[in-house]
């Protein structure tokens, strides 16, 4: 099977990177529950060490509901990445339909001056093998 495609964006020398993956055994499309896992990947290609402190989501389904998440770091940590450094994590998220797609944002500050910054999350479709098109 083919690797799900990969979803970039770079703002302020920090890269962010998603791939989606269908969750066949713990959806039941019979119900209309449809999971997904996604990968991502933040690396801070700038000079200067940052931190992730919040994060917001917009999670859109197929047909149009769009639910607003928003949260402490990621996965319960907030991470701090110095030049170079990434950091990686795997989360998920169900729909009620076949498809959908999720975007957002990374709430950071530079570590040496506390400036706030917002580093955009790529959006990414959420497609299974029950939908007839993609959203996106």
């Amino acid at each position: 099977m083919a690797a799900p495609p990969a979803f970039t964006a770079t703002t302020r020398d920090v890269r962010v990177t998603v791939r989606a993956f269908y969750l066949i055994d713990q959806s039941e499309p019979e119900r209309s529950h449809y999971v997904w896992a996604y990968r991502v990947s933040i690396t801070n290609e700038g000079r200067q060490t940052v931190q992730l402190l919040r994060r917001s989501w917009s999670i859109t389904d197929a047909q149009g509901r769009t639910q607003h998440v928003h949260g402490e770091g990621v996965v319960g940590e907030k991470p701090v990445l110095d030049p170079g450094e990434s950091f990686e994590y795997t989360s998920g998220t169900p729909l009620s339909t076949p498809s959908g797609f999720m975007r957002g944002a990374y709430h950071m500050v530079v570590a040496a001056t506390g400036e706030a910054f917002d580093v955009a999350i790529p959006g990414f479709s959420l497609d299974s093998p029950h939908h007839l098109g993609r959203v996106h």
